[in-house]
């Protein structure tokens, strides 16, 4: 009697840790349909369109400015105020939502999962890699702020560390992605998780130097700041871009071993908790 061969064999995973890249290559074309989606889906049935990715940070760096600025007379160490919150904004409105976006990826898409089969995996990777897109159009707002400012002043300057940049949006996303899944997966149980989430994203910003320069912490302050691992990816957008602070390796290398860490505990988890979330959800 002649084995039957079979195009595709479905298995449970004998690993935790075990990431399908092969079928998340073989469903290429389904992520990128996803990421098609999520992106779309942002500003579908609105009256402005894409115009919105520019509309939401511009809006709030006025905000800051009046605030912060203003009021309550928080120094950006010299660099135009406009162009130091931008700075921090385009990295953390990144990090935001792919944290948000994939910590909802087991509720939000149950009703695809209980119908067909293709790697889980491959609905937080699109949602990070659609975030990116966003990001790009942010990116480009900065850069013409930045251009004009670079021209027309000599308050900022390009250093070589701008070549950290790439670095650290790529680890930007990956902690999202990481943190995301931790947090989707505990949500298939407890689903208060997804309102604490959405309040913890916020008042973590302010343990982020995206409003304040770092030079500006002191004490305490400082070290809950430094442990924070998104201080020197924030940062690294004004060290290169403006020659503003200076690159503190240790927080770099305690980042990407956090990133990696992470990102590990959520593959687990996640792998774990969708052999049997349908149960749960």
């Amino acid at each position: 009697m002649t084995e039957e061969k079979w195009d595709l064999e479905i298995a449970p995973q004998r690993s935790l840790f075990d990431i399908p890249w092969k079928d998340i290559w073989r469903y290429r074309d389904l992520l990128m349909l996803f990421v098609r989606r999520d992106f779309i889906s942002q500003f579908k049935q609105t009256i402005l369109g894409p115009t919105w990715f520019f509309i939401q940070p511009i809006l709030t760096t006025v905000v800051f400015m009046v605030v912060f600025t203003g009021i309550a007379k928080i120094p950006t160490d010299g660099v135009p105020p406009v162009l130091f919150y931008l700075s921090g904004l385009v990295g953390w409105n990144y990090f935001a939502d792919c944290l948000t976006k994939t910590s909802n990826t087991f509720i939000g898409n149950a009703n695809i999962f209980g119908k067909v089969y293709f790697p889980r995996i491959v609905v937080p990777i699109s949602i990070v890699l659609s975030n990116l897109m966003r990001f790009g159009v942010q990116f480009i707002l900065f850069l013409g702020v930045w251009l004009y400012y670079l021209i027309t002043t000599d308050q900022i300057f390009v250093t070589i560390y701008i070549l950290l940049v790439p670095i650290a949006i790529i680890n930007i996303g990956l902690i999202g992605l990481g943190l995301g899944m931790i947090v989707s997966s505990l949500t298939t149980k407890y689903r208060d998780l997804i309102f604490l989430i959405s309040f913890g994203v916020q008042l973590l910003m302010y343990a982020t130097p995206v409003i304040y320069p770092l030079s500006e912490a002191q004490g305490k302050i400082l070290l809950i700041i430094k442990a924070n691992p998104l201080t020197p990816l924030i940062e690294s957008f004004r060290i290169g871009f403006m020659g503003q602070g200076v690159v503190e390796w240790n927080l770099w290398i305690y980042s990407i071993v956090f990133m990696f860490i992470t990102l590990a505990l959520g593959t687990i988890i996640f792998n774990k908790v969708e052999k049997d979330f349908m149960d749960t959800v």
